[in-house]
């Protein structure tokens, strides 16, 4: 079962998430929250395994909440491209995901599996869009990775999954996982999240 925590200062999005997770048999919603106050107090309380963290909220917003809890819970970040400006922030705080707030049930599923399994970001146009966005300057940035390594980076930042990147690239999944966990050491990567941010930074996408 999947314990999770919805915090969000709207009360009809709250409900809302709540019965769109709440109707799924392997997912329980056991906390809520209408601040980032209340996240942290109420994520330390209950020990969810995914928390969905909206931004704006009163007394104290989701990316502080997020960095306070990142470390213990997985963060997905509800959010929306007018707010693209915080991605880069929430991904330094330790967010392991990124979920557009009018994405629509089947996109929420998702993200809170996903943020358990750590085989997805969420739906691949939601994961490019956001990442271009950030405004780094085009740098190569240095790196010790193989090519078989880069070329696992570069579909995983696009959005595939573990099962994608093993069929594209004809590797098993335990081979695409332990690429990954190479990838994340090499980098000092916290998550799949910072390894995609990464390429995207790097300029990497694109290249053959």
């Amino acid at each position: 079962m999947i314990r999770v925590l919805v915090a969000d200062d709207q009360a009809m999005v709250r409900t809302g998430f709540g019965m769109i997770l709440g109707a799924e048999s392997d997912i329980e919603v056991v906390a809520e929250a209408r601040d980032g106050v209340e996240a942290v107090a109420e994520a330390r309380r209950t020990k969810p395994d995914v928390a969905l963290m909206d931004i704006r909220m009163p007394r104290m917003d989701g990316l502080e909440a997020l960095k306070q809890i990142a470390n213990d819970v997985n963060v997905v970040v509800c959010t929306t491209f007018d707010h693209d400006e915080y991605v880069h922030t929430a991904l330094k705080n330790g967010a392991c995901g990124f979920l557009l707030k009018d994405a629509g049930p089947n996109l929420l599923i998702e993200a809170v599996r996903a943020a358990v399994t750590g085989d997805a970001l969420i739906s691949p146009s939601i994961t490019v869009r956001l990442l271009q966005h950030m405004n780094s300057p085009p740098q190569q940035q240095p790196h010790t990775l193989s090519a078989r390594e880069l070329d696992v980076v570069k579909l995983a930042a696009i959005g595939r999954t573990n099962a994608e990147i093993a069929q594209e690239l004809f590797i098993s999944i335990g081979t695409v996982k332990t690429h990954l966990a190479s990838v994340q050491a090499k980098l000092d990567a916290r998550n799949r999240v910072e390894i995609a941010a990464w390429a995207w930074e790097s300029r990497l996408i694109g290249q053959k």
